[in-house]
């Protein structure tokens, strides 16, 4: 198996990703926009893929955070809020908070199971920092480490619910960064004592069974690498410092923050520790060099992705999601109430 994440071009297979992803066996596959029209195509898609590798339990994933981060937009699929919503109702009602994002996880989850999607690249355990650019913004549970944790673990708990698994991200910690990584590399300069409350969230969702690396220098750890291909950040401070043990996935490699050509990017960030490449563009030279260039998954990487499977199902419940919602609403009119 290819230790990779690898997208798709459109609506349907094409006949070349057919044979190349029967060949290749990537450990997964990411959803965008481009891919998204109804249910009933969604579902034809992740079907097909499943029938290449004739296995039910596949990791194919999605970027679904809601707010300004969804790739399954209305008419056809709701609309969820911002992280910053849970975080406004937390600071009226912290526990009415985690069952507001717990409920709405859920709800969330039984769109993507219902469509053949196990995994969402979400919660974003990111702690929002004061004059940090504006790429995590909104997406954040909040500026309070154990806040973001808690919201963090409902969403977690909520999806696992409807048979989803998610990904915490982004590991070590985005909050800080004064540049958006998809156009240019952020360094960041804060101390490693600074660095400890990034951190927090992270060590607090440790036995997460899935994560995502961050493309950002941290001066105080290694000035040389970015987080995702930096050998000493991923060993010592994702695996030893915050004691995450579960499938670690790359953010995507086509970001700008990133040098090199894509299968090189792929290459460096494996050597550097992280089990998964992930490559979102759906570029078949892309796929096909970090397919060649790339060890097969080791055993390690493989037990890692079959925990991270072990909750997943693809029934949905859509039957549900009205309670769950007019849950959700009633809790987070807590704070239109309260004004």
């Amino acid at each position: 198996m290819t230790p990779a994440i690898f997208g798709l071009s459109g609506l349907t297979l094409t006949a070349d990703e057919r044979a190349f992803f029967r060949d290749a066996d990537p450990a997964g596959y990411i959803v965008f926009g481009r891919n998204v029209e109804s249910r009933t195509q969604l579902r034809a898609l992740t079907d097909a893929l499943r029938d290449i590798h004739g296995r039910d339990r596949l990791l194919i994933t999605i970027d679904q955070e809601g707010g300004r981060v969804a790739r399954m937009k209305p008419p056809e699929w709701l609309p969820y809020p911002a992280g910053a919503a849970f975080d406004r109702l937390y600071d009226l009602a912290p526990a009415s908070a985690i069952e507001a994002a717990r409920a709405n996880a859920e709800a969330l989850g039984h769109d993507l199971a219902e469509v053949g999607i196990t995994c969402t690249h979400a919660p974003v355990l990111d702690v929002r920092q004061p004059g940090a650019h504006d790429v995590i913004g909104d997406r954040a549970y909040g500026a309070e480490p154990l806040r973001v944790a808690a919201i963090g673990r409902a969403v977690l708990d909520g999806l696992a619910r409807a048979g989803v698994v998610g990904t915490i991200k982004h590991m070590p910690g985005h909050g800080r960064a004064l540049a958006d990584s998809h156009k240019e590399l952020p360094t960041v300069t804060a101390s490693a004592a600074e660095l400890d409350s990034d951190l927090a969230p992270f060590k607090a969702l440790a036995d997460a069974p899935m994560a995502m690396t961050g493309h950002i220098r941290f001066t105080a750890w290694d000035a040389d690498h970015p987080a995702t291909q930096s050998p000493f950040v991923v060993s010592e401070i994702i695996r030893k410092m915050i004691g995450f043990d579960g499938l670690l996935l790359t953010d995507d490699l086509d970001m700008q923050a990133l040098a090199g050509t894509v299968p090189e990017r792929a290459a460096t960030a494996l050597a550097a520790g992280c089990d998964i490449a992930l490559n979102c563009w759906a570029r078949l030279d892309d796929m096909t060099g970090i397919a060649a260039r790339c060890p097969t998954m080791s055993a390690a990487t493989a037990e890692r992705l079959e925990r991270a499977l072990a909750v997943t199902r693809i029934d949905g419940a859509r039957g549900i999601q009205a309670e769950l919602l007019a849950k959700r609403d009633a809790l987070l009119g807590l704070v239109e109430a309260a004004a």
